[in-house]
């Protein structure tokens, strides 16, 4: 256990924890950083290429993680490899636990990511990022002309499915049900579509390909019939998943688990914040994590100074 008081813990290096702890460096705040991962960059360290980040057109997802990471190192800070175990909100200090330590800190930014939910089907891991997607936003570009298949039923497949047939020849958008989740407006969008075909009553079962996807093999529920549809890409939206469940009793969550916070960052309790894919918010991109990290660092200053 230590005996310093920090002003600021930062739990999680992804985009959003990086661009804090440079934030939080600059403005000279006695800062911990804690991350549970030997390499940071979060999400983006498993994208293969990003070209949507202003300036750095076709990086990959490593590279960028790991220019963000020593900007964050140039200044002096880099995180302790500590997952964080609890955070306890006693006042003017919050305490935060990992197995080995105990750190005290008038000041906590919550920014430990959310993750794709995985449909754990043969293929998808060894194609990811060769083929299997979890962010059409992201990688719709790489697939022009192309045949996809997404996998989903709500609003995100439907909108991706919508935001792909606009660039790829042939869009199949596969969901177990016979009707889908989404929104009636997005559902009408979807309908008119004209290279948009619906694979109604199945599941995926594996996808195929060697070096890159050839295919996605699916079963229909109702009648047990397997069968392969040639595709380049498969972009999987069953969900994502905060990173939100040691903190439940800290701070208020919207039904998903997310943290509820707007773009200052600021929760539900006095000196915590929460930036990136853990919070409530439309957009859950790089640009959109850097600029939640630096707005939750100008919040707590303003939470520092006030308290």
């Amino acid at each position: 256990m230590e005996n310093n008081i920090y002003d600021l813990a930062i739990l999680g290096a992804g985009p959003a924890g990086i661009c804090a702890a440079i934030y939080a460096t600059r403005a000279k705040l006695n800062t911990i950083w804690l991350d549970r991962k030997f390499v940071q960059g979060g999400q983006i360290v498993d994208t293969y290429e990003v070209d949507n980040y202003p300036g750095l057109p076709g990086i990959t997802g490593l590279d960028l993680g790991e220019a963000m990471a020593g900007h964050a190192e140039k200044l002096g800070l880099k995180p302790k490899r500590e997952p964080v175990l609890s955070v306890t909100d006693e006042g003017e200090i919050k305490v935060i636990r990992t197995k080995k330590n105990e750190y005290h800190a008038r000041a906590v930014i919550i920014a430990c990511g959310a993750t794709h939910r995985h449909l754990g089907i043969p293929g998808e891991e060894e194609l990811g990022g060769m083929g299997v997607s979890y962010c059409a936003t992201c990688d719709a570009a790489f697939f022009q002309e192309g045949t996809v298949a997404v996998v989903g039923g709500g609003n995100v497949a439907v909108e991706d499915a919508i935001l792909l047939s606009r660039t790829c020849k042939k869009v199949y958008l596969v969901h177990r049900r016979d009707e889908l989740r989404a929104e009636k407006i997005l559902q009408d969008s979807l309908f008119v579509c004209h290279n948009v075909e619906l694979v109604w009553d199945s599941v995926p079962v594996s996808v195929e390909g060697e070096d890159k996807v050839t295919a996605l093999k699916v079963r229909n529920v109702k009648t047990d019939e397997e069968k392969e549809i040639s595709v380049d890409g498969v972009f999987i939206a069953v969900g994502i998943v905060p990173g939100s469940g040691k903190f439940k009793d800290l701070v208020k969550m919207d039904e998903s688990g997310y943290i509820i916070a707007g773009e200052d960052g600021v929760t539900s309790t006095p000196g915590i914040f929460a930036a990136g894919d853990i919070r409530t918010k439309n957009l859950r991109q790089v640009v959109t994590a850097v600029a939640d990290g630096a707005n939750a660092v100008a919040s707590v200053q303003r939470y520092l100074m006030e308290y």
